[in-house]
């Protein structure tokens, strides 16, 4: 990260006595000359020659301000930081079945699907863990990592916000989308692993059982948080028919109780997000509980920026100077 910063602040106060300096100079000049007539002076373009009268002054006024700058002693920085101990690593399990797009959801009043809401929500999340590494897997009927751990969360989030509905299939692989997320920890040397997995239904692909796959992650002491995703009773789902596009209500079923047991055979904990506030407040919650203090080593270096202001002052005094003994002398 670059910044800019002065060593020496106070110095930039001088600059209110400007104003000051510009009256001596120019009560320094003043001076009266006796003249027979002063017609041929009325000839003179006064304007003009009050302008030019006016450029050593205002040399010397920028002069004195470039002066002031160069002993407040300018820097450009350079902030570097060092991670010196690990975070958590965290893989995010995002169900993207078909049954994500009831509309039971709502932003702003207005009604949205599951994905929508989750993706509004788990953005929040990432961006309040900046020093994890954090990964993505979604899944469906299949399984598969979308992104893999990483500290650049600005590619994690252009995933997440790429995310649709059906990517991985309409059917719901939940043991699959455990076991992947696992294969992404298991080696890791991290202090914390853990798998937050967000579904709306209950496992019906794939061919590992979500209490293998839970037995698994406990083997390599991985929590897997687990959050059920949905209203209770039928959510509405609008969909194509012969006369347009209709709302019709559908039970979606979630197994809470394979849920609730993954998490707890983990160390974890199960939760129940029935609207979007319900969803914000379990993920804030496992970002409390997920928590490590992470040690990082600032180290700054400064580059001297002075002599870019020093040296066009100290030319600009050498050329004060020459124009007011040749070309702007004044008399006497």
């Amino acid at each position: 990260m670059t910044f800019f910063r002065f060593e020496d602040p106070w110095f930039l106060l001088l600059i209110i006595l400007l104003p000051l300096v510009s009256v001596m100079v120019r009560s320094d000049r003043t001076a009266v000359i006796s003249y027979s007539s002063i017609g041929r002076f009325k000839e003179i373009r006064s304007s003009r020659m009050a302008l030019i009268s006016a450029i050593p002054n205002f040399l010397k006024a920028v002069v004195f301000t470039l002066l002031i700058i160069a002993l407040a002693r300018p820097q450009e920085g350079h902030k570097r930081s060092r991670i010196l101990s690990a975070g958590v690593d965290i893989v995010l399990a995002i169900d993207t079945s078909g049954s994500m797009q009831a509309l039971d959801f709502k932003k702003e009043g207005k009604p949205i699907d599951r994905l929508e809401a989750v993706k509004d929500v788990v953005s929040d999340f990432i961006d309040n863990r900046e020093n994890d590494r954090i990964g993505m897997v979604v899944f469906g009927q299949e399984a598969f990592t979308q992104c893999p751990l990483t500290l650049d969360h600005d590619i994690l989030l252009s995933f997440l916000k790429n995310l649709k509905i059906g990517i991985a299939g309409d059917s719901t692989a939940i043991g699959s989308a455990i076991g992947i997320a696992v294969k992404r920890l298991k080696d890791l040397k991290s202090k914390s692993k853990v798998i937050i997995l967000l579904t709306d239904g209950r496992n019906n692909a794939g061919s590992l059982s979500p209490a293998q796959a839970a037995e698994i992650g406990k083997t390599y002491g991985i929590k897997i948080y687990t959050i059920g995703v949905g209203t209770r009773g039928k959510a509405p789902f609008l969909v194509d028919s012969i006369f347009g596009k209709q709302y019709i209500y559908q039970n979606v079923e979630i197994d809470e109780k394979t849920l609730r047991e993954i998490a707890q055979k983990t160390g974890a904990k199960y939760f129940r997000a029935t609207d979007r506030e319900s969803l914000k407040n379990i993920y804030e919650q496992i970002d409390s509980l997920e928590k490590t203090k992470v040690k990082i080593l600032d180290r700054s270096e400064y580059r001297e920026l002075f002599p870019y202001f020093l040296i066009p002052g100290l030319i600009l005094i050498l050329v004060e100077i020459l124009l007011s003994h040749t070309k702007l002398r004044r008399i006497p």
